[in-house]
C-alpha cells in the first residue's frame, strides 16, 4: 500500500505508521500521526481498526479508511473501501435504466450479500423497483424475476448463475463476482456487473508491476488513489476536511468518487458485461 501511494505522491510527504492489524496498533499509530503533524490520515485497512482511529484523532485531521464497512463511516472519517452499497446501486440503477422492474437478490450467507440485500431494499423507492430475496440453492420464483442480482462469488453462485441461464432472466452480479475463468465466463455470459473500470485498474497495475514486481490489487489500488488525491489537495493548498468536500468529485483508478459530510463516499463504475472472451465495458452508472 505504501509502494502505490509512493506512485501517486512524493515520498518526502508520505509517512507510514504500523498498525499491527489491531484496534490497539491503529490507535497509538494514529496518535503517532498527529504528533508527526499529519494533515490527513489514510487508513487504516480493517474495520476493527477505524473505530479506534475516529476516536483517536477526534476530528482533528480527516481520515480516509481502506475499510469497506460504511457501518463505521462518521463524520471526519470517510469510508473509502468499495462498498456492497456503492456496486449494488450502481448496478440496479442501470438495470432500472434498460427496464427492469423486479430483481430477486441472491442470499448466499455472507455479509457482503447482507448488506446488498440491505442496500438494494433502500433502493426499492427511489427506482420503482420490486426487490425480493432469493436463497442460492432455489429455482426461479413464478412469475419470475426481470433479473436476478448474484452480490457475492464463489462455487454456489455460478452454480445459480447456471440454473439460471436460458430462462430468459437477466443476470446481474458486482465486482465480487468477476472471475475470468473459462468456466465462469461461461457461466456469466451477458451478465451486467458494476466494477471499477478494468482499463483504468491495468494501466495502474501495469505501473506498479513495473516499479514494484509485483501484482497489484484492489487495496493497492485505493492507497493509489487515496494518496492521489491528497497530493491534488496539498498542490491546491486545501489539505483537509475542507477540500475533501468542497472538490466536485476526483477521478480514480477505483472509479471518480465523492466526499460527503456523513463519511460516505460515492463513486462511479463501470458496467461490464461478460462475455465468453471476457468483460466489456458497456455503460458507466453511480453508486451512493
Amino acid at each position: 500500500m505504501r509502494q502505490a501511494a509512493l506512485l501517486a505522491e512524493n515520498s518526502q510527504f508520505v509517512i507510514s505508521f504500523d498498525t499491527g492489524g489491531t484496534a490497539a496498533g491503529a490507535a497509538a499509530a494514529a496518535a503517532k500521526a498527529l504528533k508527526a503533524k499529519a494533515a490527513m490520515i489514510l487508513g487504516p485497512l480493517t474495520a476493527e481498526e477505524v473505530p479506534a482511529v475516529s476516536s483517536t484523532v477526534a476530528g482533528r485531521v480527516p481520515v480516509v479508511s481502506f475499510s469497506n464497512d460504511s457501518v463505521l463511516r462518521a463524520p471526519n472519517t470517510w469510508i473509502f473501501g468499495i462498498t456492497a452499497s456503492q456496486v449494488t446501486s450502481a448496478i440496479l440503477r442501470y438495470a432500472r435504466s434498460r427496464g427492469v422492474r423486479s430483481v430477486a437478490v441472491i442470499d448466499d450467507g455472507t455479509a457482503w450479500s447482507a448488506a446488498a440485500l440491505l442496500a438494494a431494499g433502500r433502493m426499492e423507492s427511489e427506482l420503482g423497483i420490486s426487490i425480493h430475496v432469493m436463497p442460492h440453492d432455489q429455482p426461479l420464483a413464478d412469475p419470475a424475476p426481470d433479473a436476478v442480482l448474484l452480490p457475492g462469488s464463489g462455487e454456489a453462485m455460478l452454480t445459480a448463475a447456471r440454473r439460471i441461464k436460458g430462462s430468459g432472466v437477466q443476470l446481474l452480479a458486482t465486482l465480487q463476482g468477476l472471475d475470468h475463468r473459462p468456466q465462469a465466463l461461461e457461466a456469466l455470459d451477458g451478465a451486467w456487473i458494476a466494477s471499477p473500470d478494468p482499463g483504468a485498474f491495468g494501466t495502474f497495475a501495469a505501473e506498479f508491476e513495473a516499479r514494484n514486481g509485483g501484482a497489484a490489487g484492489a487495496i493497492t489500488a485505493l492507497a493509489y488513489d487515496a494518496a492521489g488525491i491528497a497530493n491534488a489537495l496539498r498542490k491546491a493548498g486545501k489539505l483537509g476536511s475542507e477540500g475533501l468536500l468542497d472538490n466536485k468529485g476526483f477521478n480514480c483508478v477505483t472509479g471518480p468518487v465523492r466526499f460527503r459530510t456523513d463519511g460516505s463516499v460515492a463513486r462511479d463504475f463501470a458496467i461490464l458485461v461478460a462475455r465468453g472472451q471476457g468483460y466489456e465495458p458497456a455503460a458507466v452508472s453511480s453508486g451512493s
